[in-house]
């Protein structure tokens, strides 16, 4: 978000906490936070398109509230596809854009046959399935060599990245394509996800238009996602304004070309939240070189089985006791899970004393929370519940 730091859940409070009452582990999205983060992106100029990388949430009603403010899915598998065509069924197929990454021949036939845009990230299927893109009109996902973001495994360009054709081999790529009798309308690039330098994606936008030299129809340059969320209060805002003057330059430059961006957890992340009642507290003597001391672990009915960024990418979100928001921090506190893993746990936070039965908010949890979320230890992982009220 690029305005001041404000937390909707604050003023929904008693609300979230009849939500818990009832449904609790659950997350809650709040759809008019959805479309507050939509039409701040509205505010770019110098954007011809936003698409929603709907891997970050893909609730039905997420999808229908960017719709309607006319930003279309991007998918990344064909169940994604099929899943965005069933809630949007009003949507021409091609307005989804289909970026697939080493998935079968399957999935690249199935979405062609659709009618739905789609983009090839690898040489591969020109080299060995050339006949399927015989007059098809494609996009290709280009590498741009220098990947971004605060983790490795958000780092989506670079030698070390599964994603996208290096620089050096556009020029087979060009031939290839040629060969198959399919045309290049557009070219992308993705670096990774968590960035707040606004120049990255002029830096995107300058890198595919010099690519654009060998594929003349392109005219499309999507310079794919990852603006940056705040997670903590210390986090910086995204710079929209900056953003767009920067590509506001680059279309100065170079006007033949649409610039397409392709945000998720921009759109999504401020408006979930996760609920979760307090099971159990523990302590434990600690020993530091600053002498003996105590460790106070709170334990929480659902963990990394519903959110697992904090195990998987170190992701910090802000944990707050919900049923004592007015009290004062009183301890430091390990916030865990009840899944058979050290790596189950949210952070270190401080907190007034908890409870059992007290509900604790994960904020910040609307992206990439219950779509990569699982059953393991054979826990149900925390269901979804939707706030509908406000200017959604």
């Amino acid at each position: 978000m690029t305005g001041p730091w404000t937390d909707w859940w604050r003023e929904r409070r008693e609300e979230l906490l009849a939500l818990a009452a009832e449904h609790a582990p659950c997350y809650v999205y709040a759809l008019a936070e959805v479309a507050r983060a939509a039409e701040e992106l509205r505010t770019l100029t110098a954007v011809d398109r936003v698409l929603y990388a709907c891997k970050a949430n893909a609730h039905p009603e997420i999808l229908r509230v960017l719709s309607a403010r006319g930003i279309d899915p991007e998918c990344v598998s064909l169940a994604e596809v099929e899943h965005a065509r069933s809630h949007l069924p009003a949507l021409p197929p091609e307005r989804i854009l289909f970026t697939p990454n080493f998935a079968p021949r399957r999935e690249y036939e199935a979405a062609l046959a659709q009618g739905v845009t789609l983009t090839l990230d690898n040489l591969h299927p020109l080299e060995r399935w050339s006949a399927i893109f015989r007059g098809r009109r494609i996009f290709l996902r280009v590498d741009p060599g220098l990947g971004q973001g605060p983790h490795a495994h958000v780092r989506t360009a670079g030698e070390a990245a599964k994603f996208g054709i290096p620089l050096d081999d556009l020029e087979e790529a060009r031939r290839l394509c040629a060969a198959a009798g399919a045309e290049v309308v557009g070219l992308s690039a993705h670096t990774g996800s968590g960035v707040f330098d606004a120049e990255n994606w002029a830096r995107n936008a300058a890198r595919l238009a010099e690519a654009a030299a060998l594929f003349p129809a392109a005219r499309v340059l999507d310079l794919g996602g990852g603006l940056g969320v705040p997670y903590r209060a210390e986090d910086p805002c995204f710079d929209l304004a900056g953003l767009n003057a920067r590509l506001a330059a680059f279309r100065a430059k170079e006007p033949r070309f649409e610039l397409w961006l392709e945000p998720g957890r921009f759109l999504v992340a401020r408006a979930g939240v996760l609920l979760a009642r307090v099971t159990q507290t523990k302590r434990k003597r600690a020993r530091s070189k600053q002498g003996e001391g105590e460790r106070l672990f709170v334990g929480v009915e659902t963990g990394m089985n519903s959110l697992v960024r904090p195990a998987l990418y170190g992701a910090e979100h802000r944990v707050v006791n919900l049923s004592r928001l007015a009290e004062p921090p009183s301890c430091t506190a390990t916030v865990v899970g009840p899944i058979c893993e050290s790596g189950d746990r949210f952070g270190e936070f401080r907190l007034p004393r908890c409870e059992e039965g007290d509900v604790l908010l994960v904020a910040d949890a609307g992206a990439y929370g219950r779509v990569m979320s699982s059953r393991y230890n054979l826990r149900e992982p925390a269901r979804e519940v939707v706030l509908a009220t406000g200017s959604a």
